[in-house]
Formats: C-alpha cells, sequence, structure tokens
C-alpha cells in the first residue's frame, strides 16, 4: 500500500544535507524557568530563549514511545497508538527524490515508519492537535507558558512525527511559538526579523520564485527554493557568521521563537524515531 500511494502522488525533489564550519551564537538558556522570569525574559521583549529539560512530564514522552533496553534507538509505542489507526492525518512523503503531501490513517504512518524503508520517508509533519482523538489531544496538555504569558489565546498547535532525517526550511510564524521536542535531537537556527528577510528575499530574486515565508508550501520543500534556502543556512560558509543563533534540542527541551523570527529546523543523529510538538499563541 505503501509503494501505492508514493507511486501515485510523488511530484520531483532533490535532498542536499552538509555539515558546516560555522561559528554561531547560541541560544540564550533560561533554566528553571518561572512563568515570571519567562514572560520578563522572552515573552515580553521578544527574544529566542532554550527551555531545558522544562518539559520532561509530558505525558506523551512516556506514553507514544519505547526505547530499546542498553540503546538510544526509540520506536513508536504500537500498543498505545494502534488504537486510533484510523485516525486521518497530513503526510509528507518523499522517495527517491521526489515530494508529495497525502491524507491518510494513522495506520498508514506507523506501517511505514515500521518497516523503514531506506528509499523512502514519510513524516506527519504539521498534524494540528485539534484533530486528534480526545485521549491523544489529554497526552499533550497546553504549557503554562502558553496559557498564561500572553492573552491565553492559542492560535494553533501541532505534532511533528517521523524518522531522520527531518527538516524544515527557512520561514517565520505570524504568532509566538513555543517548541517543544519529544523524542530525539532537533538543531534549530534562528535569524532576526530583519536578517531572515533579506537572506528569503535573496534567495527570491535568485531563482524568481514568489514563495511565502509564512507558509510550508510545496515550492519550500522541493526544488531550487528548497535547494536555495538550505545552501543560505546551513551550506554557505560565511555568509551571516554573528547573525545566525542556534540550539539543540533534546528529549523535554523547549525552544521560544518570537513572533517574526526566522527559523529552519533539522533532526541530528538516526536514533530511530524524532518528534516534536509546539502551538503557536499570543
Amino acid at each position: 500500500m505503501l509503494r501505492h500511494v508514493v507511486n501515485n502522488a510523488l511530484k520531483p525533489q532533490r535532498r542536499q544535507f552538509n555539515a558546516t564550519g560555522y561559528q554561531l551564537q547560541s541560544i540564550p538558556t533560561l533554566s528553571d524557568a518561572t512563568l515570571k522570569s519567562f514572560r520578563a525574559k522572552a515573552f515580553n521583549p521578544a527574544l529566542p530563549v532554550l527551555l531545558p529539560g522544562q518539559f520532561t512530564q509530558i505525558p506523551a514522552i512516556k506514553t507514544w514511545f519505547t526505547t530499546e533496553p542498553d540503546s538510544c534507538f526509540t520506536s513508536i509505542n504500537r500498543l498505545h497508538l494502534d488504537r486510533f489507526a484510523s485516525t486521518i492525518v497530513p503526510l509528507e512523503i518523499t522517495r527517491k527524490g521526489q515530494f508529495a503531501r497525502v491524507d491518510q490513517p494513522l495506520s498508514f504512518f506507523l506501517d511505514a515508519t515500521a518497516s523503514n524503508d531506506p528509499d523512502t520517508q514519510v513524516y506527519l509533519a504539521q498534524a494540528e492537535l485539534a484533530d486528534l482523538p480526545q485521549e491523544l489531544l489529554q497526552d499533550l496538555p497546553v504549557p503554562e507558558f502558553v496559557m498564561r504569558a500572553g492573552k491565553g489565546d492559542v492560535y494553533s498547535s501541532s505534532i511533528w512525527l517521523g524518522r531522520a532525517p527531518t527538516y524544515t526550511p527557512l520561514h517565520r510564524d505570524p504568532n509566538p511559538n513555543l517548541f517543544v521536542q519529544l523524542k530525539g535531537r532537533k538543531v534549530v537556527r534562528l535569524y532576526k526579523p530583519h536578517v531572515g528577510l533579506s537572506i528569503f528575499d535573496a534567495v527570491q530574486e535568485r531563482i524568481g520564485g514568489v514563495g511565502k515565508a509564512t507558509m510550508r508550501g510545496e515550492e519550500m520543500m522541493a526544488g531550487a527554493e528548497r535547494e536555495a534556502l538550505e545552501e543560505e543556512v546551513w551550506n554557505r560558509d560565511g555568509t551571516h557568521v554573528g547573525e545566525c543563533w542556534e540550539a539543540d534540542l533534546g528529549s523535554g527541551d523547549g525552544l521560544f521563537i518570537p513572533k517574526g523570527w526566522w527559523h529552519s529546523i533539522k533532526s541530528l543523529g538516526d536514533e530511530g524515531v524524532i518528534a516534536s510538538v509546539n502551538w503557536w499563541f499570543r
């Protein structure tokens, strides 16, 4: 079934993942953050902060995943998630240089992840929490920072789940964003609003594009725009050095991304399932 869905929905795409020698700014850390300190040092001044270990008690971290004994390899807990197999979820599928978006039952994603086909990547990307069954939603309670730092208005929230490598190109959000790593590791690179805009505009001019900076559109995920954005953020030695901020997130870590700050995200390592959740709020 996986091969049938892939072959009927795919469009061309290329992938390039290269290391760099950048000397980047570390995002400030707010250890043992309280609502007061988070509001004063991050939310009100609109500055990014890393929140290490702040979210280790999120139930999904324990209920959705299993880790092999004497290993860091993480798998999906099928005993828990198979009960919701019929839930329709949005998927991004990459196979042999091609990319497509499809909606499929959760069972399709679980089977694809378990099979670990080296030629096919299936990523459950930007699935709205509000569309999940209530029991799964209870595994991902809204953090206090989201509910109380501002007006308590949760604009949207999403789950991101799949096997490495995962990647989100450079973009900006229309609202403040609390990003939490559930399992695995990801690295995030951020730019101040004016810096990120200059990078994005330069890329659009170079490729003759008309991409939208606030949408995870297909032009951003495939072809010339994806390659150019990845080159600017991850591969161009010497470009925007000193203007890029970076954070490495592990399980239970959070990152506050202020409104308008540009960011790109990649998974790190190959230790099984990579999972994140985020809330856009004001």
